[in-house]
């Protein structure tokens, strides 16, 4: 098989290759391997610092670290709720035919795109006085808000122009065509990017530690603090295992409803083409052609 970007490599490419892979793994391996003596040099692995997470003291520890996830899950749902209805109308607003709409809209996105989150939730905490929960969603919503327009406005861009122009041709206004045609298959196209985006608005709850909410990363820090320093890594590789596993369950999740939904339009276009199919092939009496008189 050829392409038309490179040539096909040869023998001695293909052998570079496989020898420089095998070099990098092998520098990998060495530096986690260096990693790993240096920590247990210094006593990181002694059970003693990690009997918290299943010795006497572990009921507590749980119980906080649980305290943490759910704060962490409950800021990141009530966020994504919100920004993600926000993020369709920025969107509608942001590819709207009136200048006057389209043009302000695009600047605040950019506005809101460029300033970092942990500067909204201050500013919402300190100007408007707010409690830390309501600072922590409001800082990830106008954020997270600005990103989903945006990647439904490219998905929206990404689509044939015979989308919009046959929903106008059935009769469908154009707010009916953006949301029952264009939007469905936007979110669909870009469900990878709107995925990769919640799992960022997951991670970045972490952020809330400075404005004094107390999600999975403070409970973790009050954790270690209260036991001290020898228990710091434990604590800190726990919640870290936690986000990830957090995050790789969120990743999972939209991965099935992306093949459930796949297999549904499969289903749907196969159903479509078989019964078309049984028209076509569906014997024609001679009372049917026109033109054809009986005998």
């Amino acid at each position: 098989m050829t392409s038309v970007l490179y040539d096909v490599p040869g023998p001695k490419a293909r052998l570079y290759s496989m020898l420089g892979s095998v070099a990098g793994i092998l520098i990998i391996v060495g530096v986690l391997a260096i990693a790993v003596m240096t920590l247990a040099q210094q006593g990181i692995f002694d059970a003693e610092r990690w009997e918290i997470f299943y010795g006497p003291m572990a009921p507590d520890v749980w119980s906080l670290i649980g305290q943490g996830i759910v704060s962490t899950l409950v800021a990141a749902a009530v966020a994504a709720a919100i920004a993600f209805p926000l993020g369709i109308a920025l969107c509608l607003l942001r590819i709207s035919l009136i200048t006057w709409i389209r043009v302000p809209t695009q600047v605040v996105l950019e506005f809101l795109r460029g300033m970092p989150v942990v500067l909204m939730m201050l500013f919402v905490l300190l100007v408007f006085a707010t409690g830390q929960f309501t600072a922590v969603v409001a800082g990830l919503v106008l954020y997270n808000a600005a990103i989903f327009a945006e990647i439904l406005r490219a998905g929206i861009q990404s689509l044939p122009r015979g989308q919009r122009e046959a929903g106008l041709a059935i009769g469908l206004r154009s707010f009916q065509s953006r949301m029952i045609i264009e939007f469905p298959q936007a979110v669909r196209r870009m469900l990878p990017s709107l995925v990769a985006q919640l799992v960022v608005l997951l991670k970045d709850t972490s952020l809330g530690y400075i404005v004094g909410y107390e999600e999975l990363l403070r409970k973790i820090q009050i954790m270690a603090d209260f036991l001290g320093p020898d228990f710091l890594f434990p604590a800190f590789f726990v919640g870290a295992a936690i986000y990830i596993l957090i995050n790789l369950t969120v990743s999972r999740i939209a991965i099935w409803i992306e093949r459930r939904g796949s297999k549904k339009a499969a289903g749907g276009m196969a159903s479509a083409i078989k019964t078309v199919d049984l028209d076509v092939n569906a014997p024609v009496s001679e009372t049917e052609v026109p033109g054809r008189e009986k005998k």
